[in-house]
């Protein structure tokens, strides 16, 4: 970094590893992604986008993504904390308006104004010359400002708050030791009712509520089995299962095989879904 301050970027390769990480994590800072290449997904709050290069990604602090089954991708990762936007406070209002469309697809056009300023940004931030930051700032201005125009069809109300919905549920299933025992008291937690709550999260990812919890749970207690010395009955309790015998009956239903037996095998789960925490964006993303 040719300076210190809230911003960083570079390539996918240059950003290293986790700027392609295969699980769930989030960040702490603003994080847009312009993609020129690969193949595979990415997953952003539960709703998967399929990779047609070129996108423009815009990934708020809190959000929960991945990368799935990715080939490549190629392109730049661009990080920035809030107090970065000082200079243009309104951004932060634009970014906020991009969480219902965080994955944009581009035109040729679009696609070419994304390069230069990129490119530009890229070449401040190389070199650090006198003014930089502010440059840097100006840049970002144009490419936030850009990006949210680039919707077509206005975000009705109704899309929105359903949106909302859905980002809250799925604050909700990131975090397993918290997370209420079912269905209906998700609802009763995020304000809504069952059924609402049900076409909401199926609309922004195409499952159901319950399997998303399921999932969710599961994944939590593969990773406690494979990389913590708890007791079968103290993974259970970590997930939401008083009953060991429960948990042992719902793990083997999950997975095939017994919570015993899955970690005597060492387990088929090498890439943990946990939500990794990233307090500063620096050489990963």
């Amino acid at each position: 970094m040719p300076n210190a301050l809230p911003f960083a970027m570079g390539t996918f390769d240059t950003i290293g590893a986790m700027s392609r990480a295969d699980f769930p994590h989030r960040h702490t800072f603003y994080e847009i992604v312009y993609v020129t290449g690969g193949t595979g997904a990415h997953v952003l709050d539960l709703a998967r986008f399929a990779l047609r290069p070129p996108h423009l990604c815009v990934i708020a602090p809190g959000q929960v993504h991945q990368w799935e089954c990715a080939d490549g991708p190629e392109g730049w990762v661009v990080l920035f904390t809030d107090d970065f936007l000082l200079d243009h406070p309104d951004d932060r209002a634009l970014l906020r308006g991009l969480g219902p469309r965080p994955w944009l697809e581009l035109d040729e056009e679009a696609d070419a104004w994304t390069s230069s300023l990129v490119a530009e940004m890229y070449e401040e931030y190389r070199t650090g010359a006198e003014g930089f930051h502010g440059v840097i700032r100006a840049l970002l201005h144009v490419l936030v400002v850009r990006a949210a125009r680039l919707s077509a069809r206005p975000v009705t109300p109704a899309v929105a708050r359903a949106s909302g919905v859905a980002g809250e549920f799925t604050a909700l299933v990131a975090r397993v030791d918290d997370l209420p025992p079912s269905v209906r008291a998700c609802a009763d937690r995020v304000g809504v009712s069952v059924g609402y709550l049900t076409e909401a999260v199926k609309e922004a990812t195409g499952r159901t509520p319950g399997e998303l919890i399921r999932q969710a749970r599961t994944h939590e207690a593969k990773r406690l089995l494979l990389h913590t010395e708890l007791s079968v009955r103290q993974v259970g309790r970590r997930v939401g299962f008083g009953d060991p015998a429960y948990f042992c009956r719902f793990f083997r239903r999950e997975t095939g095989t017994s919570p015993g037996d899955f970690r005597r095998g060492g387990g088929d789960f090498h890439h943990d879904h946990r939500i990794a925490s990233i307090a500063r964006p620096g050489p990963s993303a």
